[in-house]
């Protein structure tokens, strides 16, 4: 299927599958044992001209899960506290489904038939979004379980950098050092650099066009 200007639609550009940018704030490394306690979601389509770019990012605090770990280095990094008396966080469970449901609204309008994390060293935010999954019982989660795409892959590819930070300065764009290590801010760098990557490649639906002899 092909619109008018000539541009087809986001589920024929990925074999069906629909990426969705994500960013995870934790309270550790390990999946099993530490909390999730920041949740973004950034979904992204085609625009007028054919190109990819972010739509509108969804963010929710977390409240730590029963029994959770929280080490006292991640909450440096990400300055988070838990346990701020006006920290509008939500349920584990409350925060996933609100996402999912966004996540399965663009799988409908875009008639994709499921969703790929997308994520910077994403196989570490994929851990924890299963992991949350299983433990809150989700039965029907709209994500792959096991593809992703990484930006720390295609940042290396496309500027010879693997650190988000230094893969924003080489794509031209602006980094704010006191915004990063939020959900929402992360997610939405990220989204940026994804569709600047993807968008550098020709677009398919130009090199599946037969070649025109002079």
């Amino acid at each position: 299927m092909i619109d008018k200007k000539g541009i087809p639609p986001i589920s024929e550009r990925f074999r069906g599958f629909l990426p969705v940018v994500i960013d995870l704030e934790t309270g550790g490394f390990n999946c099993k044992t530490d909390a999730l306690l920041e949740f973004a979601a950034v979904l992204i389509d085609f625009n007028d001209e054919g190109m990819l770019v972010p739509e509108e990012c969804f963010r929710f605090h977390v409240e730590p899960f029963e029994g959770a770990n929280i080490e006292p280095a991640s909450l440096e990094i990400t300055g988070i506290d838990p346990h701020h008396p006006l920290r509008p966080a939500i349920p584990e469970r409350d925060a996933l489904g609100r996402i999912f449901r966004e996540v399965r609204n663009k799988l409908r309008e875009t008639n994709c038939k499921r969703a790929v994390l997308v994520a910077h060293n994403a196989h570490f935010d994929l851990g924890f979004l299963n992991e949350a999954i299983t433990r809150t019982g989700i039965k029907r989660s709209p994500f792959h379980p096991f593809s992703v795409f990484d930006t720390a892959t295609l940042g290396g590819i496309a500027y010879g950098q693997t650190v988000l930070a230094r893969m924003a300065d080489a794509a031209g764009m602006k980094w704010d050092s006191a915004s990063a290590h939020s959900a929402a801010y992360d997610a939405e760098q990220t989204a940026e650099i994804f569709c600047k990557i993807v968008n550098s490649f020709k677009p398919i639906y130009d090199a599946r066009k037969p070649a025109i002899d002079p």
